[in-house]
């Protein structure tokens, strides 16, 4: 299947008073048309990063300095400025982390709303707000109409999750970025945040981002995952492949951390180490080197780590595979 989004080689840097940091380094990936792609790591792996470059919504002081970002075969990194805030929301839309920070503490979730709608659509304000009644109604707000009057600091953090989802769908983006969505919720209000999700996926073909540090929760959601660490993607492959059989030691260092996938109590264990300072001038071709279990000389070895095919749509970046 042709990718709806395809990253290749993406690199991006943030200038900062301590030095350089190196985010992103050759970042490489792709989401077909109505996949779930659960995007994988630690806090400080890129995950954001990645979903704010492809919104065109970086830090003013990040850089990008090399690769391309393609929609449907179209460069974003290339579009002009007008055109890119015409493509956001209708070629993609993110919701974001913590949804009371996100929306806008002043005005009425149904005012922010319509504003996204009427931004993209040219519809008469009668019209923009029965479609704000009936965003509220399909993320399962009750009482939309009143629920529309509200300012977020009336609403419990699971109401507005689902309001920026209703923002996120408001013009039928063909994909979705969902950063760690269900962060703060509870067991319920997850499971409803995340069936919203899959709905969306399954019956319209939105193709969805889906990043967590959560890998019990990818397991359950996503098609296929990618897993990155210190902005590198270290493995790529369906779901069920990297439950089975994760190649590389990161991946098998998340799966015996999260105790539903570990197998038992007694086989829990921690991933060693933690990320590297990637301020540093000499970081090593693999970033996961000095906190691995498998290190051999070779894997120091200069040279740029490409991620490589070791089966059928399973990718690895490791020197010293088993």
């Amino acid at each position: 299947m042709t990718p709806l989004l395809s990253i290749r080689a993406l690199s991006v840097e943030f200038d900062t008073s301590h030095g350089t940091v190196h985010a992103l380094d050759r970042l490489s990936f792709d989401i077909a048309p109505g996949e779930i792609l659960g995007i994988i790591g630690e806090s400080g792996s890129g995950k954001s990063v990645t979903a704010y470059a492809v919104m065109g919504i970086l830090d003013r002081a990040a850089r990008i300095t090399g690769g391309e970002i393609l929609f449907r075969g179209e460069n974003l990194l290339a579009m002009a400025p007008r055109a890119r805030d015409a493509w956001r929301g209708r070629g993609a839309a993110m919701v974001f982390q913590n949804p009371r920070t996100a929306l806008n503490p002043i005005r009425t979730v149904g005012d922010q709303i319509a504003d996204v709608v009427a931004r993209h659509s040219g519809l008469s304000r009668r019209a923009v707000r029965a479609r704000v009644q009936e965003l509220l109604r399909h993320v399962r707000i009750p009482d939309p109409e009143r629920r529309a009057l509200a300012y977020p600091f009336q609403l419990s953090g699971g109401l507005c999750q689902r309001v920026g989802i209703a923002m996120a769908l408001a013009c039928a983006p063909r994909l979705l970025i969902a950063d760690e969505p269900t962060t703060g919720l509870d067991v319920t209000t997850q499971a409803a945040i995340m069936e919203l999700i899959r709905e969306r996926a399954r019956d319209s073909g939105t193709a969805v981002a889906l990043i967590t540090h959560d890998l019990a929760l990818a397991a359950e959601t996503c098609d296929r995952l990618v897993i990155m660490h210190a902005g590198h993607v270290v493995e790529a492959a369906p779901t069920a492949a990297i439950l089975s059989r994760p190649r590389h030691p990161y991946t098998a260092g998340l799966l015996r951390s999260v105790p539903s996938l570990a197998g038992s109590i007694a086989q829990l264990q921690a991933v060693p180490g933690s990320l590297p300072d990637l301020r540093r001038a000499d970081l090593p071709p693999c970033r996961f080197a000095e906190r691995c279990p498998r290190r051999l000389p070779r894997c120091d070895a200069p040279g740029p780590l490409a991620l490589e095919e070791i089966a059928p749509g399973h990718l690895a970046a490791c020197r010293n595979l088993p």
